[in-house]
């Protein structure tokens, strides 16, 4: 085969090689790793991975610290056990997570329905509900539940885990112009899923569904209730949101493959707001988020974004604005968008996502998946968000119990 290759295209190859040789070597520089070998933070030799925020392997295969050491393709008993330990930490929280958030909330408001109610034994109970809906009581009661299970469940995962909270904010070579760039993907981001939640809504719509199922208007309508709801929209959720997302649950599935932790802590805080048009939102975001948490060793660039894209969403929503107004506003958006969409094709050029070994494919989904904790999380948001479009006994049955 070789004698059908011209000289110019095998010179052509040998550049091209050199050339990734030397990106890979300038992206181990600014990692600030001098001689690239096999060791307990990149067992699998796999130079694409961010080995600092994966963290060290010997804590699942002790032999990983000797530098000599060649990790098997199949993991064996010990190796496999042990990571499917830190697959069913990450599961157990996000399961645990999903479930106490909505009991939590449930209990509480009938606590509060029903003091009301007692002190009020002649009011209807319809008011009493449009009472508790429009006051800012339900702002305050997703402010409390939500700030509680996002950073007590991200706790438990990190202890369980072993990790060092402070490895979630220190941050490597990040600067108010990444800052910038990343905002602006988050913008091209939010146009794209504006576009699909709108296709898909068309064609349920068809079918006398909608995918439209969380509807907040009327809620909090009280001044102090906006306030609540903006305080935690803007500031409270990005923080603790990325705590758990970011912080906690990609770095506990990272400890094997860090592209499968990618995609499942993506899949994950996409269903957590348990609604197609958010969902599509959260999920592409949700990479976007993990690999700029990758690449800066912490969910500080992830909470900026975050609390960007929120805050600009909240005040678009408050915004009444009809005519040339609207028009001036949604053509900015646009022109937004397009900046966006040219900084995520300069971003891309520059930062891959991280590469999976063969070794490292036979140590993500495939042991994640037989892991019960993960694969119920998984099942239970699926189902619990699809009894929000459709009706059946066993959709209605989870969204009852779950």
């Amino acid at each position: 085969m070789s004698d059908n290759i011209s000289p110019e295209q095998h010179r052509s190859e040998i550049a091209s090689l050199n050339h990734e040789i030397y990106t890979l070597r300038r992206r181990l520089d600014e990692r600030g790793i001098s001689e690239y070998s096999a060791n307990r933070h990149d067992p699998f030799n796999n130079p694409t991975e961010y080995h600092e925020y994966a963290g060290d392997y010997s804590k699942i295969l002790p032999q990983s610290a000797d530098g000599s050491f060649e990790i098997p393709l199949e993991p064996r008993k010990e190796e496999r056990k042990r990571i499917k330990k830190f697959y069913a930490i990450a599961g157990g929280c996000m399961l645990a997570h999903f479930i106490v958030s909505d009991y939590l909330a449930s209990a509480i408001m009938a606590i509060i329905f029903s003091v009301i109610q007692g002190m009020n034994p002649d009011i209807d109970i319809s008011v009493i509900k449009e009472y508790l809906r429009t006051s800012s009581i339900i702002a305050g009661l997703t402010l409390i539940v939500y700030t509680l299970t996002n950073l007590g469940f991200a706790s438990l995962g990190i202890k369980l885990s072993g990790d060092n909270r402070l490895d979630l904010v220190r941050t490597r070579n990040y600067s108010v112009g990444k800052g910038l760039q990343y905002c602006s993907i988050g913008i091209f981001l939010l146009f794209l899923a504006t576009i699909a939640s709108i296709f898909f809504e068309s064609i349920f719509s068809r079918y006398g569904y909608t995918t439209d199922v969380m509807n907040t208007e009327g809620m909090a309508v009280t001044n102090m209730g906006k306030i609540i709801m903006m305080v935690y929209t803007c500031i409270i959720a990005p923080v603790t949101e990325e705590v758990f997302f970011r912080g906690m649950l990609l770095k506990t599935f990272s400890k094997a493959n860090q592209r499968f932790a990618v995609f499942i802590s993506a899949l994950f805080f996409g269903l957590s707001h348990a609604n197609i048009p958010q969902f599509l939102l959260a999920f592409t975001l949700g990479i976007f988020l993990a690999h700029i948490t990758l690449i800066h060793g912490s969910i500080i660039p992830a909470i900026v974004v975050h609390a960007f894209l929120n805050t600009y969403s909240s005040i678009s929503s408050e915004l009444d604005l009809t005519g040339r107004a609207l028009i001036l506003f949604n053509e900015i958006f646009i022109f937004l968008a397009i900046m966006g969409c040219a900084m995520l094709i300069v971003f891309r050029i520059e930062h891959k996502l991280p590469a999976t070994t063969p070794a490292q494919t036979r140590r993500g989904f495939s042991l994640a998946i037989v892991s019960p904790l993960v694969a119920a999380a998984l099942v239970i948001q699926v189902l619990y968000t699809l009894s929000l479009i459709f009706s059946s006994p066993l959709l209605d049955f989870v969204r009852m119990y779950f």
